[in-house]
């Protein structure tokens, strides 16, 4: 584990430990996509939960509540600043051409849809509020599925804390690995749209 990442789920723990506003405030900065992994910040909710100092309900909600929240701060900053902002500035909040062209890729072929069900997928579960916003989607419409798409996600990270106990650190690595494969998956798909739009 690099020093940066080490530095990342200190914070990450740290912020957490400060009860529901943490868990909130820390869904909230990696929903900004700024690097803060969910796979610590909700599990280790689910500890506190284990361990008697949080509800699992509450908890579980901050952190959906909070990663709402950092969408539409995403998704504001596609909808004011446009793709070239994002193209221009994006490398300083971790926004490469590559990941916003997987999510333009999501959402260029199912449409608004693709806001709830690439919650539950790593990378494009925080960059397709980049082209939603750039796409002017009705902002009542995102808020909605936005919610009800991550809602899944923040249950299930915040359970397995629970279940897991003290050993909740172990989703880091296996959510890890499964990062990788459904990213080249994703890429490949990237690939093989912007190769069909090439032919035509």
């Amino acid at each position: 584990m690099g020093t940066l990442e080490q530095y990342l789920i200190s914070i990450s723990l740290f912020i957490s430990s400060l009860g529901y506003w943490g868990i909130g405030l820390g869904m909230f900065i990696e929903s900004a996509n700024i690097p803060l992994p969910s796979e610590i910040i909700l599990p280790f909710g689910g500890f506190l939960v284990s361990q008697g100092e949080l509800k699992f309900f509450w908890a579980a909600m901050a952190g959906n509540i909070g990663g709402t929240l950092g969408s539409i701060f995403s998704y504001a900053l596609g909808l004011w600043g446009g793709r070239p902002l994002l193209v221009r500035y994006g490398r300083w909040i971790g926004i490469t051409t590559r990941k916003l062209e997987m999510a333009e890729y999501w959402f260029a072929r199912y449409g608004e849809v693709t806001v709830f069900f690439t919650r539950l997928m790593p990378v494009a579960r925080t960059f397709i509020s980049f082209p939603a916003g750039i796409s002017r989607m009705h902002f009542g419409r995102f808020v909605v599925y936005t919610f009800l798409g991550s809602l899944p996600w923040s249950f299930f990270l915040t359970y397995l804390g629970v279940k897991l106990g003290e050993n909740w650190t172990i989703l880091r690595s296996w959510f890890h690995r499964l990062d990788v494969v459904i990213t080249t998956f994703l890429v490949l798909g990237v690939l093989f749209w912007c190769f069909k739009r090439f032919l035509r």
